[in-house]
């Protein structure tokens, strides 16, 4: 009785928990980044000293929302991705992917950087998988072979940086998207100027990685 108890409450608790953390992202997507933790618990059905049970404070929250986020729609194109033949098509689609996440949770990662909630450490599996597929796409002579490891972060940040320039919900980015993926191709390749290392300030406070 007791065992079956404890399970019936640890699954009140994931749901609650699952609850809490899609009701945040659906309130900051309506009402900022700076919506009160008292409207997230209001919409997801609970009471602010649940929220608090579960997310004692606010970075924990938006971490776990972030968590989330890329469980649901970017952990399944880097999946797809690595099983694709063609390495470039996988980097394309782990890309886009990560644009039209954050498209729609734009106001989710400015929390994440309100809160101190993105580090590097965070985006590590996401970088990862972008330099694996780069690195297979070099060696099968589809993506330019100066490109290194320190290029990629960079590029998610400037391509982070357009969804700033547009209105909520547009696809506009894609359009800056299909450059970058061209400027990776080796047939229209100039040679590059040296890479430069990434600073560690600013590794740690790549907003376009959060993942």
């Amino acid at each position: 009785m007791t065992t079956e108890t404890s399970r019936r409450l640890r699954a009140d608790a994931a749901r609650n928990s699952g609850r809490i953390l899609r009701a945040a992202r659906e309130v900051w997507a309506e009402l900022g980044p700076d919506a009160l933790l008292e409207d997230i618990a209001r919409r997801a059905g609970v009471g602010i000293a649940t929220l608090y049970r579960h997310f004692p404070d606010k970075a924990g929250l938006v971490r776990a929302a972030l968590d989330q986020s890329f469980a649901e729609d970017i952990a399944p194109a880097i999946e797809r991705a690595l099983g694709d033949d063609d390495p470039r098509r996988g980097l394309a689609t782990v890309l886009e992917a990560a644009m039209s996440t954050a498209a729609r949770e734009r106001n989710t990662l400015a929390a994440a950087r309100n809160s101190g909630a993105v580090t590097a450490e965070a985006s590590s599996r996401f970088i990862e998988s972008l330099t694996l597929l780069a690195r297979r796409g070099q060696q099968a002579g589809l993506i330019r072979a100066d490109l290194v490891p320190d290029d990629l972060p960079r590029i998610m940040v400037m391509l982070m940086g357009v969804l700033w320039t547009m209105d909520p919900g547009s696809d506009g980015w894609r359009r800056y998207l299909a450059l970058v993926l061209d400027a990776l191709s080796p047939g229209a390749a100039t040679p590059l100027p040296a890479a430069v290392s990434l600073a560690r300030a600013a590794a740690e406070g790549v907003s376009g990685s959060a993942w």
